[in-house]
């Protein structure tokens, strides 16, 4: 039987990608994480992890083994949670999600646990992510439900989907390589409209803001006038009848994830192992 403790030291160390974040994230010394991890390894027969002097990355074993692990650590909590472990918990929460995250199933797991946690305040934040982090790193927020892609490293994956060019049905582009792209985007913080200009810039194409709204709503009123295109998700394109633009570079996948503080309180942490939970429960249809 596999440790949980072990397990969440190899969680922690994929999702931190290094052993030094992943100890503060623990509460742990750096010299027990690697402990923990040595353990493991030699519980599994194999090498779990890449090191070299400036990064850690799963090897092929450990990459299997992740899955498995946030699978065996989300039941076993699940089961103390439903069995009633631990102490009841009180006091607030102040919770910042983007229009996205608050969109999905995830407001029905907060609401479970409101429910769950009588003694519990939950606030909520609405807005776009980068700004939420701000806030958070603040302490304004106790944690934050939202996207990030290009390689951000913060937070804990919940799940990925992939970003596409989205536009109306009946737009066009034009054949000319040399025609601006008019992308119609968030606010400068918003990590999609950064890697669109980025693959854009990449590609050799030249691009223009032909809208920029802090709504998905304006956003929706530009695309469906034909002003341009947006970096969307594809279920939220789908969703919004929107169709993939073919003919451009290729966007990064959005990673949507729980980011919390270098300082947590009891009650935060218990709300985003409940958020982990969720996720990977209905990923492996218990829920």
């Amino acid at each position: 039987m596999l440790d949980a403790t072990l397990l969440r030291s190899l969680i922690a160390v994929a999702d931190s990608g290094g052993f030094t974040r992943a100890a503060s994230r623990l509460n742990l010394t750096q010299s027990a994480v690697s402990a923990h991890i040595r353990r493991l390894e030699a519980e599994v027969g194999q090498r779990l992890l890449d090191r070299t002097t400036r990064s850690v990355a799963l090897t092929p074993a450990g990459n299997r083994l992740v899955g498995y692990a946030r699978m065996i650590v989300a039941l076993h909590q699940d089961a103390r949670a439903s069995l009633g472990a631990g102490r009841p918990l009180s006091g607030g929460v102040c919770v910042g999600a983007s229009e996205e995250m608050a969109g999905t199933t995830l407001a029905e797991c907060i609401r479970r646990f409101s429910a769950r946690h009588p003694g519990v305040e939950i606030s909520l934040k609405i807005g776009l992510t980068n700004e939420l982090l701000t806030c958070l790193q603040a302490g304004g927020l106790d944690l934050v439900l939202g996207s990030r892609c290009g390689g951000d490293p913060r937070g804990d994956i919940l799940w990925s989907e992939p970003l596409i060019w989205a536009a109306a049905p009946n737009f066009r582009i034009g054949d000319d390589p040399a025609k601006p792209v008019p992308l119609a985007v968030y606010p400068d913080t918003c990590p999609y409209r950064a890697v669109a200009i980025e693959a854009l810039v990449q590609a050799g194409r030249r691009w223009r803001i032909a809208c920029e709204s802090a709504s998905r709503d304006g956003l929706s009123i530009a695309l469906a006038a034909g002003l341009g295109i947006a970096p969307l998700t594809r279920a939220a394109a789908s969703s919004a009848g929107l169709r993939a633009m073919a003919g451009l570079p290729r966007l990064p996948d959005a990673d949507f994830g729980v980011m919390t503080g270098p300082k947590i309180s009891p009650v935060a942490a218990a709300l985003a192992d409940n958020l982990r939970r969720s996720v990977l429960i209905r990923t492996f249809g218990k829920v």
